[in-house]
């Protein structure tokens, strides 16, 4: 049941994401810039691109690029390793990147909170469902 729930993780997180990043204290402590331009916006400018920040960018993409890279070797880490002491680690190595950013005071402490998220996510996204698949029961 546990191992079922490695799956979770990259949905929670992206909804997490996407629901921060709309929220103006944290728009306002981390990206200033970005939330002045957002208020200063009238309804008839063009909405595509209010969020035109490289380092937001940097942040929202942080996980997946660390997830993508996560995903190319974890094959060989769970094979390697086993699955069960990789989802451990994939799990805590998502806890910490969750720490990193509750208790984020600088973007930089996101960013890498967000790429530790992704490699956690990344490698359980391939550990995971073997897992479960193994040890499902056979009916």
């Amino acid at each position: 049941m546990v191992a079922a729930f490695g799956g979770l993780i990259f949905g929670y997180d992206l909804g997490i994401s996407g629901g921060v990043t709309s929220m103006d204290p944290f728009m306002k402590k981390f990206f200033p810039d970005v939330y002045a331009k957002e208020m200063n916006m009238k309804p008839s400018d063009n909405q595509y691109c209010r969020f035109d920040s490289q380092v937001l960018t940097l942040f929202t993409s942080s996980l997946y690029l660390a997830a993508l890279v996560a995903s190319l070797c974890a094959s060989s880490i769970t094979r390697i390793f086993g699955r069960r002491l990789t989802m451990l680690s994939d799990g805590i190595l998502f806890l910490v990147g969750a720490g990193f950013n509750a208790f984020a005071q600088k973007v930089w402490m996101l960013i890498v909170g967000r790429m530790l998220l992704g490699f956690g996510i990344g490698c359980a996204n391939q550990s995971v469902p073997i897992y479960v698949s193994e040890v499902a029961p056979y009916k």
